[in-house]
């Protein structure tokens, strides 16, 4: 037996199907175990959530928050996402990095921790791990870029996904003592190479939609496959 799902996830369609297995034995004990938490410290509980590009995390936070209205009624789920903390795309435009011996604009690479406002996002995590109710970012991705306070936070747990989120680098890894709970999702690099999927052509093809700046199609596939592996390996 499964469980179909489908939600908008930044402003696309998405639908996933999880196993009944799934669901009772890994997702709604975790659902208890954080109301649980949240009766014990008598406050907002924080979750974050890091997974590689691909895999399926927005979804995921989102089934999870609409399962605890069933699961855990008496406590408020709310699932939001890092990616409305990408520099603007005007920035990543005009500013440049170092690729392969090269100076390209930091958009050909967008997503990669880099591309990210991180003072922004950890001064938001703070807010949110302080138990404020407080304003949250959105990705827009028919603009291509953030949506400032879209959306209020105001729930007893909160679960936040993201690439980077506990990534083991300067000035990243302080992120993770904000939370009262983490979760690391890993998958098969075959899975995530997967076409038919939500894998890496995917992203491919978005970067080129999102990225008007001149060049051959094959070099800048190329160059966005090797940044998808090369921030995969940081996650």
């Amino acid at each position: 037996m499964t469980m179909n799902y489908s939600a908008d996830i930044n402003g696309i369609t998405v639908n996933a199907t999880y196993s009944d297995t799934t669901v009772n034995e890994v997702f709604i004990p975790l659902l208890k175990h954080l109301a649980q938490l949240h009766n014990v410290k008598q406050r907002r509980i924080l979750v974050m959530l890091a997974a590689p590009p691909g895999t399926g995390k927005s979804t995921l936070v989102s089934f999870l928050e609409h399962l605890a209205k069933s699961v855990i009624p008496d406590k408020r789920v709310q699932a939001v996402g890092m990616d409305g903390f990408h520099l603007r795309q005007e920035y990543l435009l005009t500013h440049t990095v170092e690729l392969d011996g090269e100076q390209i604009p930091m958009a050909r690479i967008k997503g990669a921790p880099i591309t990210f406002d991180l003072q922004a996002l950890r001064t938001k995590i703070e807010e949110v791990a302080q138990g404020q109710i407080c304003k949250w970012p959105h990705y827009d991705r028919q603009l291509h870029d953030p949506v400032d306070n879209a959306i209020t936070i105001d729930a007893d747990i909160v679960l936040i996904e993201g690439n980077y989120l506990l990534l083991d680098m300067d000035d990243w890894r302080d992120l993770s003592r904000f939370a009262d709970y983490t979760i690391v999702l890993t998958a098969d690099e075959d899975m995530l190479h997967d076409a038919g999927g939500r894998g890496t052509l995917r992203r491919v093809q978005r970067y080129a939609e999102c990225t008007p700046v001149p060049r051959q199609d094959d070099e800048s596939g190329s160059r966005a496959e090797r940044v998808k592996i090369r921030n995969r390996s940081m996650i």
